[in-house]
């Protein structure tokens, strides 16, 4: 029988075993490395898990990401030039007391939440440059609100970021705190100037800058547009008709379709963010509405968000996306046209005004039955095809970044039309026309749509008397150079330094315009800005973001103007304003095809006032029915509901605006009692599209608070509460004392 073999007193057989050892052992070592370098470059966001809070007097809410999957891979990567970061925060200012921005409505003050208001920011690097985008859940950009935001940059950031790299966006929404202008005109209709309503966008705004830039990383940009249709509607076709015809032939609608999507991603082509600009009004929550409220295009981004954020409260999660204003002068998201509130019949006529009841009678709805599932509607559709476009995006953007900016004199620019012939911009004044408002919004007394002089520039003796009593009458000099405008207001109220900006990313330019400029007008400022850009980038893209760095009412053009309906008459320097932005935009879109921007001249700074008044009154000392304790239930939920029903619990309050900055926090939640970790865990808050805070100011300094909590089909089975949570102010000897305070409701049961 042969010997065994054997080396060094081992078997053959356990010398296998052996090596097999040693190479599962490097093999194992080898992989608990790459886990390792794995788990170390693996962004924080992406490892932490969810915690939601359901504790505290003033409930602030918390939570941190869970891992993003990579759902939305963009094909063969390609080597980054950019580093791009996305921020943001809440911008939501007092909810109570303050008017709402937009309508010019003084009975129209907050009183409650429908959704909260968010600054959304992006950066873009690319080692050399660095160009900033915010688009905020407002009216609009002020000049006083750009001034303040960039004072706080200056003092965080030295010179990092600038007035020529940082635009400054609003959604245009109807329904945010007014109280942020510096000039009298706007002060008078938004209550002055309210410290509260313009801190709280000036901490907002900067906090999802800081954010965007602490969220900075290696990654890709791209882009991609197409067409959304039963959206927006033109709220001025007969001004829009007075277009040339052959320029008109060269559009298939009277206002811009075109939804165009910016996308970001980290390196692997998941997305980080996504930014995008469609020309529709935000006032899809009408005047009559009373919650501060984010409209059609914040419900938008609602729902971008709630996809990508997957776990977290609305308002938190890393991935950030933004709706921004284009060239939505003229144009309207209530789709079922102006109507007759008396009769039901079109009043779509030159003036917008009913037989029987006159302007005041003829009102624009839809495409919903009210103004929430309008809201729904619209905001829903522009979601979607952002959805679309984000999801097929291919275009990538590559090239350096530029940024170009202008301070201009606008009641001052000569415009050069040709060799021979000149045109120039007029000292600021509003015409007749702008007191009759829209169909979106009417004005006031008897004033219509299409108040224009005829061989004259007198306006009706009566209103043309008051204004020469009240302002004194408009100089001859400026009555001719706003023919035919009949001027209704002349006072210099407004402002006369003027940014002008472009930034641009490779081939893809943003022109930060600062106003409401109508589709036309729009699309004429974009062609010239693209043509002077084509001259150094190939497949040049141009989009036009609107109400920008400071607001200058209205921009149509030449033709337009001669209409005098309102978008005419706001046109507050005069017929040739269109053509002097084109000029001004075109001279920095040059500098920047010319790569000669260093040498545009800065222009003249504008004012800085001190002199700012405040119509607000003072909060009171709260009171609260005899017997009764602030968070007490007054009306309690029922013990039972099903899924589509509407749970109601009213509280007794005090004044919300004695909360202060409620920025990361909620004056309400909707629980739910989770059996398995006996636990409540918040599910909906102030922020939810599915919640309603509405307060309630009673007699004397007494006052309700009544939340609402529109169960959505989709919630499921079983126990849950609502809670709220405020301030009351009380005097104490001599001092005045505010204290926080929160009420539950009882226990009630969902069945879906």
């Amino acid at each position: 029988m042969a010997a065994k073999g054997s080396y060094c007193g081992f078997s053959s057989l356990e010398i296998a075993f052996i090596v097999l050892f040693v190479l599962m052992t490097g093999v194992s070592v080898g992989l608990i490395t790459l886990l390792a370098v794995s788990w170390n470059n693996e962004k924080p966001s992406q490892r932490t898990s969810v915690k939601l809070c359901a504790t505290g007097s003033f409930s602030e809410i918390s939570s941190s990401a869970p891992k993003q999957t990579a759902s939305d891979p963009t094909e063969n990567p390609l080597e980054s030039t950019y580093v791009v970061g996305v921020g943001r925060a809440d911008c939501t200012g007092p909810v109570a007391q303050v008017p709402l921005m937009g309508y010019a409505n003084f009975e129209q003050t907050a009183a409650g939440i429908h959704t909260r208001l968010f600054s959304r920011a992006f950066i873009v690097d690319d080692g050399t440059r660095r160009v900033v985008f915010v688009s905020a859940d407002i009216g609009m950009v002020s000049q006083r609100l750009r001034l303040e935001v960039m004072k706080e940059l200056q003092l965080k950031y030295g010179n990092l970021y600038r007035q020529d790299n940082v635009v400054l966006s609003g959604t245009h929404t109807h329904s945010g705190p007014a109280g942020y202008f510096q000039y009298t005109l706007f002060m008078i209709t938004s209550m002055g100037y309210i410290k509260p309503s313009i801190q709280a966008l000036v901490n907002g705004i900067v906090k999802s800058i800081d954010n965007a830039h602490h969220n900075l990383i290696p990654g890709r940009i791209f882009i991609n547009k197409g067409q959304l249709d039963h959206s927006n509607l033109n709220r001025s076709p007969y001004s829009y008709l007075n277009n040339p015809p052959e320029e008109r032939k060269e559009y298939q609608s009277n206002t811009d379709k075109q939804l165009v999507v910016m996308k970001l991603t980290d390196l692997d082509g998941v997305g980080i963010g996504m930014l995008s600009w469609f020309a529709v009004h935000p006032v899809s929550m009408n005047n009559t509405n009373q919650m501060v409220s984010s409209d059609n295009m914040g419900y938008a981004s609602y729902l971008f968000e709630k996809e990508k954020n997957i776990g977290f409260l609305p308002g938190q999660g890393p991935f950030v996306a933004a709706f921004s204003s284009s060239n939505l002068g003229d144009v309207t998201p209530n789709t079922k046209g102006p109507r007759c509130l008396n009769t039901g019949e079109s009043c779509e006529n030159l003036n917008s005004s009913c037989p029987i009841g006159g302007r005041e009678m003829c009102v624009a709805f839809g495409p919903g039955l009210d103004m929430f599932e309008s809201t729904k509607i619209i905001g829903e559709n522009i979601y979607k095809k952002a959805r679309e476009l984000y999801s097929r995006a291919r275009q990538e953007v590559n090239g350096p970044l530029s940024a170009a900016h202008q301070w201009v004199n606008m009641t001052d620019v000569t415009v050069q039309f040709n060799k021979t012939h000149t045109g120039r911009t007029c000292k600021p004044a509003l015409g007749y026309s702008f007191a009759g408002g829209t169909i979106d919004g009417g004005g006031a007394l008897n004033f219509t749509q299409e108040f224009r002089s005829v061989g004259t520039v007198e306006g009706d003796p009566f209103w043309d008397g008051v204004r020469d009593a009240l302002l004194g009458a408009p100089s001859n000099e400026t009555q001719a150079c706003h023919h035919p405008k009949p001027i209704l207001f002349s006072t210099g109220e407004h402002p006369d330094i003027v940014d002008v900006q472009i930034i641009s990313i490779g081939n893809f330019a943003i022109v930060a315009f600062p106003g409401e400029v109508t589709t036309m007008a729009g699309r004429r400022l974009r062609e010239a800005v693209k043509k002077e850009l084509e001259t150094r980038f190939y497949n040049q893209e141009v989009v036009i973001a609107g109400l920008c760095n400071v607001y200058t009412h209205y921009i149509t053009t030449y033709e337009e103007y001669q209409i005098q309906r309102y978008e005419g008459a706001s046109t507050i320097y005069g017929p040739h304003s269109l053509s002097a932005y084109i000029q001004l935009f075109s001279g920095l879109a040059r500098a920047i095809a010319e790569d000669k921007v260093s040498e545009l001249p800065q222009g003249p700074e504008p004012p800085f006032f001190t002199n700012l008044f405040s119509l607000l009154p003072l909060v009171p000392v709260d009171k609260n029915p005899g017997n009764t304790s602030f968070g007490e239930v007054l009306e309690q939920a029922r013990l039972s509901y099903r899924a589509g029903e509407v749970v109601t619990v009213t509280f007794v309050s005090g004044n919300p605006r004695n909360s202060g900055d409620t920025a990361g926090k909620t004056f309400l939640t909707v629980e739910k009692y989770e059996n398995l970790t006996q636990t409540w865990n918040i599910v909906y808050t102030d922020a939810s599209w599915e919640t309603r805070f509405h307060w309630i100011k009673g007699s004397g300094a007494e006052s309700n608070a009544t939340v609402e909590w529109h169960i959505p089909l989709s919630a499921p089975s079983g126990a849950y509460r609502v809670r709220h949570f405020g301030h009351f102010k009380e005097r104490k000897g001599l001092s005045q004392v505010i204290t926080p305070y929160n009420g539950t409701s009882s226990v009630f049961e969902v069945f879906g």
